[in-house]
């Protein structure tokens, strides 16, 4: 098994700034990542007229184009111009795709570091979902529990034997979700998780977060306003720690994609720093919040997140009670389910009581572990995981099952290191 780039050696379990200090600038004249006023100013300085960075702005996220001379609302000696001074396009490409049998699509995607040199970052294709949606879309109605009080979702045996589909064409799916990357690597090193131990290569730009988006929407052909497609901030890295190009790249796709922020969710395994500014945000830039708990107390939860050590469940959870939500908005808590660590009976209980108390509008969703190479954890029984969300109903806690989700191409929660070959 073969991964793409290189190791670091130091300490991955360090925690970085909550800014983007060490974000690289990319070339000197990349476009993408720049918004409409940005633009602006940019051209502005070669003498244009400020509304050409609007025509730029349309260029690059609405019509998707990937080189200056695609974009010929610009006179082409603007075109030249702009050439000549070092810009270009700089979008993100697609490097490699890898595809499972559900169609689950996994891709490399070439990033650019200060010097230049191609580096990739990984982003996971989910026609139909995994689940992990579920209570989203149609919160209210989904809340409702059946006339058994159990709420609304399928076992884990169900969601183990569905297929998405041998995928036909691009148009062979109704709806979809697509996680991203905010970090090349992590350095929270939570420990059964495989981009734990990459460590942290660097920091993403916005440009390279949102990139990810349009190439990957480019590709499948999504119609933004139209198609329910899903994002999903819960791929390689801790968007917190890399909180102001995240939060950028969220605004890049909210005011020039054209993006609801109710079709995004950020995850984070607790970087209370971060959650307190994320509750400052306006509604109209801020996605849903998701919380890895993966734990029914401090005491297992600092065995596998050392980042718990430093903000406890106590501290993660006030600071989440600050962020302000929608009607019918609920959080979202992250549950990984350890075989014989955390999907035992009582830590079902444990973990309804520790939602009651907080008095949120919230749902859990359990992930049944995906498994890595050199990482010493057993996936639970399908019976352990589906008993576990039913003690989670019955205690009135919604709560869902996320599908695994292309783990023969190490596309599963988890599970992403950049594997080149299998």
């Amino acid at each position: 098994m073969l991964y793409s780039g290189q190791v670091v050696a130091s300490d991955a379990s360090k925690l970085v700034s909550l800014d983007s200090a060490d974000v690289p600038n990319g070339s000197r004249g990349t476009l993408f990542g720049l918004d409409a006023r940005e633009l602006a100013a940019a051209v502005e300085k070669l003498g244009e007229p400020a509304w050409r960075g609007r025509q730029l702005a349309e260029g690059l996220y609405r019509q998707w184009l990937t080189d200056l001379d695609e974009i010929t609302t610009l006179a082409k000696p603007l075109r030249t111009r702009l050439k000549n001074e070092g810009f270009e396009v700089g979008r993100p490409r697609i490097a490699q795709v890898f595809s499972a049998r559900d169609g689950t699509e996994r891709y490399l995607i070439e990033c650019r570091n200060a010097e230049g040199a191609g580096q990739t970052v990984e982003a996971v294709w989910m026609p139909e979902g995994d689940g992990g949606e579920v209570g989203e879309e149609e919160e209210k109605e989904a809340a409702e529990p059946d006339s058994e009080g159990s709420f609304r979702a399928p076992s884990f045996r169900q969601l183990l034997g569905e297929r998405a589909g041998e995928q036909n064409s691009q148009r062979a799916w109704t709806r979809a979700t697509l996680c991203l990357s905010s970090q090349i690597g992590c350095a929270v090193n939570c420990r059964f998780c495989l981009t734990a131990r990459l460590g942290l290569l660097r920091n993403l730009t916005a440009g390279e977060i949102a990139g990810q988006v349009v190439e990957v929407f480019a590709r499948h052909g999504v119609r933004v306003g139209r198609d329910r497609v899903n994002l999903v901030f819960m791929g390689m890295g801790e968007p917190f720690l890399n909180y102001d190009s995240f939060m950028k790249s969220v605004r890049l796709l909210v005011e020039e994609v054209g993006i609801s922020p109710r079709r995004m969710t950020v995850s984070t395994s607790g970087i209370v720093p971060g959650i307190e500014r994320f509750a400052a945000e306006p509604d109209a830039v801020r996605p849903r919040l998701a919380i890895s708990l993966n734990a029914p107390n401090d005491q297992v939860r600092s065995g596998i997140m050392p980042v718990n050590g430093k903000w406890p469940i106590a501290e993660v959870l006030k600071a989440v009670k600050k962020v302000p939500l929608r009607a019918h908005e609920r959080v979202t808590f992250e549950y990984v389910l350890l075989g014989g660590i955390t999907d035992r009976p009582g830590h079902a209980a444990e973990v309804a009581r520790l939602i009651r108390r907080t008095g949120l509008p919230a749902k859990v969703n359990l992930i049944a572990w995906n498994p890595g190479p050199g990482i010493d954890y057993a996936t639970p029984a399908p019976e352990a995981v589906e008993a576990f969300r039913a003690s989670l109903a019955a205690a009135g806690i919604p709560a869902y099952i996320r599908r695994p989700r292309g783990r023969e191409i190490y596309a599963a929660c988890g599970q992403l290191k950049r594997t080149v070959e299998e």
